[in-house]
């Protein structure tokens, strides 16, 4: 299934509404005052998947499909071409940043570029969605932890994470995590490993390749943190993009206002924002 968050635009309170999409553009509403983060954590219980009531994607404004994880862990370097374009050396163990909730965003949600950026990138990402509490798992038993997938934007200022010691602050600035448009659960993806993923920018295609071509997959990224780090339902992991990111071009391309920039990923589906400077 295909769960969501939003509210309708009619709200004029915009109430945090959760749903499932059932068609491609009707979505099925469930009680008011859940969220996904509840769901997520009492995934057995089919009663919180009672319908009330119907509506359309188009009468509703789309949320970050989670809003409040505990981590969101994200994985650098891990598509061997991003590393060559990169040029850096391939991880021998992943290489690891966090995001932070400020930096979560929607669909169609405007990312602010701050005046001190000049070299903002987009990245987009296949991000696995923790379904249950995860200490120590073996890599066997690795995917029984995940709820769903769903998409992220690693939006990037490259001028900030690169001329500074860590990539921290480069990495989490307000907005720069665009995610959705919704979670798509486990049941439905099949194998994480062999999903074509890509990004346009402006229509113009500058990613593209597939989940196949990761150094670290899905399951050993969840056993990998879960050895020392204790994952939590909800928790984002964040696993990588492919070439084609704008600092690897020739010429170098940077995000500038009115840009719009959509991610894909097969089975998933799109993830969509533009850009905006910043006006104080």
């Amino acid at each position: 299934m295909k769960m969501l968050q939003f509210y309708k635009l009619q709200d004029e309170e915009r109430r945090l509404r959760v749903g499932l999409l059932k068609d491609g553009s009707e979505i099925a509403v469930l009680r008011e005052g859940l969220t996904a983060m509840d769901i997520i954590k009492d995934s057995g219980n089919p009663s919180l998947l009672a319908e009330v009531e119907h509506c359309k994607l188009d009468e509703v404004k789309l949320l970050p499909p989670v809003t409040n994880p505990e981590k969101i862990i994200c994985i650098g370097l891990n598509y061997h071409d991003h590393v060559v374009e990169s040029n850096m050396q391939v991880p021998k163990v992943p290489v690891l940043f966090p995001k932070y909730n400020n930096c979560l965003v929607g669909h169609d949600d405007k990312v602010i570029i701050p005046e001190e950026v000049s070299q903002c990138d987009y990245e987009v990402e296949l991000a696995v969605v923790i379904g249950r509490t995860a200490s120590k798992v073996s890599l066997e038993s690795a995917m029984e932890y995940v709820y769903g997938y769903t998409i992220v934007n690693d939006v990037s200022a490259r001028d900030i994470q690169l001329n500074e010691p860590q990539w921290t602050r480069g990495k989490t600035i307000d907005g720069f995590a665009p995610t959705g448009p919704w979670i798509v659960t486990g049941d439905e993806i099949g194998n994480p490993g062999q999903l074509g993923i890509s990004l346009k920018l402006n229509g113009e295609t500058m990613q593209h390749s597939s989940t196949k071509e990761l150094i670290f997959d899905v399951p050993y990224l969840i056993s990998f943190l879960s050895r020392t780090i204790t994952l939590q339902p909800g928790d984002i992991i964040s696993t990588g993009t492919p070439p084609g990111v704008g600092m690897g071009k020739n010429p170098q391309v940077w995000l500038k206002a009115g840009d719009v920039v959509e991610a894909t990923v097969e089975g998933i589906g799109t993830l969509r924002n533009t850009f905006a400077a910043d006006h104080g």
